[in-house]
C-alpha cells in the first residue's frame, strides 16, 4: 500500500480521501489504457530473488492519462504484484480458494479486492477485523485462549464477499503486460 499511499501525497489534490481516489479510478477501465505502476519502491523484494528493482511508471501518456489514471495504475499495480507473490505460493503448492483478510488497509477498495480475486481465482472474505485483531487471535490460539483458527474465526462477521468477477480475462490482460515490464525491469535490475 505504500504506493497508493504516494499517489495520495504526491499526485492527488490536497485533502483527496482515499474514497474520492477509488470513485476516480471507477471510472478507468481496467488496465488503465496502459499506464502501469509497479511498486517495487521500498527496498529489496524477496519474491524478486532478493533484488531491488526500484518502483516504475510505464507507458505514461500525457496526452491521455490523468490523476484517476495514476489511482487506478497504483491500485492495479499493488494487486498485480499481491498476485505475482501468490502466483509463487501457488507453485509451490499452495491451494487458494478462500483468503480471509481483515476490513483494513487496500482490501477496502473494490477495485484492489476485485482485480485480486480475478487474479487469483479466489473468493475474497472481508472479515469485520484488522490485521492487528487477527495477529492477536492467532496468539490467542497459541496461547491456548481458542481452541483453534475456526474459533477465533467465528468471532468474526463477514462484512463482504468477493467473488472472481466474469471478465477475469480482461485482468489476466493487463495483468499479462505488467508482467512483461516487470520482467523488463528486472533484467536491467
Amino acid at each position: 500500500g505504500s504506493a497508493y499511499r504516494w499517489a495520495r501525497q504526491q499526485i492527488a489534490e490536497a485533502d483527496t480521501s482515499y474514497a474520492a481516489m477509488e470513485q476516480a479510478a471507477a471510472a478507468i477501465p481496467i488496465g488503465a489504457e496502459g499506464l502501469q505502476l509497479q511498486p517495487f519502491g521500498n527496498g529489496a523484494e524477496r519474491m524478486l530473488g532478493n533484488r531491488q528493482p526500484g518502483a516504475q511508471v510505464r507507458n505514461l501518456d500525457f496526452n491521455r492519462h490523468t490523476r484517476a489514471h495514476c489511482y487506478r495504475a497504483a491500485l492495479e499495480g499493488i494487486a498485480f504484484a499481491f498476485a505475482y507473490g501468490f502466483g509463487i505460493l501457488q507453485e509451490m503448492g499452495l491451494r487458494l480458494d478462500l483468503i480471509r483478510v481483515g476490513n483494513d488497509n487496500l482490501f477496502q477498495s473494490e477495485i484492489f479486492s476485485a482485480t485480486t480475486a480475478a487474479l487469483l481465482g479466489s473468493q475474497i472474505e472481508v472479515r469485520d477485523t484488522t490485521g492487528a485483531v487477527g495477529a492477536a487471535q492467532a496468539a490467542g490460539v497459541a496461547a491456548g485462549i481458542f481452541a483453534s483458527p475456526e474459533d477465533a474465526l467465528r468471532r468474526q462477521a463477514v462484512i463482504k464477499v468477493y467473488e472472481p468477477p466474469a471478465n477475469r480475462q480482461e485482468y489476466a490482460k493487463a495483468y499479462a503486460e505488467w508482467q512483461k515490464g516487470v520482467e523488463s525491469q528486472l533484467e536491467q535490475a
